[in-house]
């Protein structure tokens, strides 16, 4: 008689644990999706999907969705000095040449990847806020005094993770001195803006990026600025478009016609960690932020949570009860060397996209050469090393 497939309990409905929720479902597993939010969505605006992830998404059948709502960002993509002087072309294509790098809405990505889901499976209102194993089954415990348990529980619950400590040794977030403005506008306001390309300008201490979201219907912003004193205490709050505008005075004209129409913004201030020593305890693991938040300057945090969701649900495809703890670790250990390159690389960029040189030519020669390094990341194929990690096991 074939054993049962595994309960899954997923902590958190953003787009690393929605998109393990469709991967999981996809093999015939049982799924639950636990969300502390009164209802699904997203704060924010614009996410960079790139070749690595959007193969996932195919394979999890949701390729069309991805060009349907997205705005596919082409070979016009280019920085510029903070003066708009081109510097280099941005790399928007795997070294195949294949172009499956799309701008979405944050928004509209959680609504494809939640509705792609059976009903029932996401339920919201629920803030995991405790957790307990056995050796046979794992717990966790909400605000709401509601309980869950299954064979695995994945932590997908962020950069502030509630079950982080269970899984991980104690860890604080690194502030990296920058907030960053970030917001959407419709593209009827800026009509003679591009809709296909990824457009950043670099500056001293600063830099702008922009590039379309949802078929090119808007045009997502970032104003990446020093934080000031009180921003190191706020994770997040309503930003003054004036003071936005102020910062980017005499850059590239193309910024200030952007700038001028900007009636409401929010801004963040930009943490990641460390990376982990360990992810997994028993049955528990960690996923997406929870595991590897990052700096946005390579654009890889929710494409490295794709990563780790098709990773974990392809060794668990091949995996008996008894057997996962085991093969939560093999996730780990198939990942945990990947992102913590993408967490270094990523705080290696920013100080590129700031201008933290003393030559501006050594900085844009290491920009044009990053193309290499962006073709390896994009390239990345994490189910085959996953099915070898899965085969390891048997």
């Amino acid at each position: 008689m074939t054993e049962p497939q595994l309960t899954v309990v997923i902590i958190g409905g953003g787009i690393g644990g929605l998109f393990a929720a469709n991967a999981l479902i996809a093999r015939g597993f049982d799924v639950s999706v636990y969300e502390q939010a009164p209802a699904l969505g997203e704060v924010g605006a614009g996410v960079f999907l790139t070749p690595n992830s959007v193969r996932q998404l195919q394979r999890v059948g949701l390729g069309h969705q991805v060009e349907r709502w997205g705005a596919r960002v082409g070979h016009a993509s280019q920085y510029f000095r903070h003066d708009g002087a081109p510097i280099a072309p941005v790399q928007v294509t795997d070294s195949a040449g294949w172009n499956a790098t799309f701008g979405m809405h944050r928004a509209d990505l959680v609504e494809m990847l939640s509705r792609a889901l059976p009903s029932g499976v996401v339920r919201t209102g629920h803030r995991g806020t405790g957790f307990e194993q056995t050796g046979e089954v794992a717990r966790v415990s909400f605000a709401n005094g509601a309980m869950a348990e299954g064979d695995v529980v994945i932590a997908a619950d962020g950069i502030h993770s509630e079950l982080r400590p269970y899984a991980a040794p104690p860890s604080r977030p690194v502030f990296h001195g920058s907030v960053a403005y970030r917001g959407v506008l419709p593209h009827r306001r800026i009509p003679h803006w591009p809709t296909d390309c990824w457009q950043m300008w670099l500056g001293k201490g600063k830099h702008f990026l922009s590039f379309p979201v949802r078929s090119g219907k808007l045009i997502n912003y970032v104003g990446f600025v020093p934080a000031d004193a009180e921003m190191k205490e706020s994770w997040s709050a309503p930003g003054d478009p004036d003071v936005l505008r102020r910062e980017f005075e005499g850059w590239d004209p193309r910024i200030g016609t952007l700038l001028s129409q900007v009636e409401k913004t929010f801004r963040w201030a930009l943490y990641d960690r460390e990376p982990l020593p360990t992810w997994t305890r028993g049955r528990l693991t960690l996923l997406g932020d929870a595991a590897h938040p990052m700096l946005p300057h390579l654009g890889q945090g929710a494409n490295q949570s794709i990563e780790d969701g098709m990773a974990l649900a392809t060794i668990l495809a091949r995996t008996e009860r008894a057997s996962v703890p085991a093969a939560l670790l093999a996730y780990e250990r198939l990942r945990r060397e990947r992102v913590a390159a993408v967490q270094r690389g990523a705080r290696e960029n920013g100080m590129r996209y700031d201008s933290s040189y003393a030559d501006l030519g050594v900085r844009d020669a290491e920009i044009a050469a990053h193309a290499a390094f962006r073709r390896r990341l994009y390239d990345h194929d994490v189910v085959p090393e996953a099915q070898a990690a899965a085969a390891a096991l048997s």
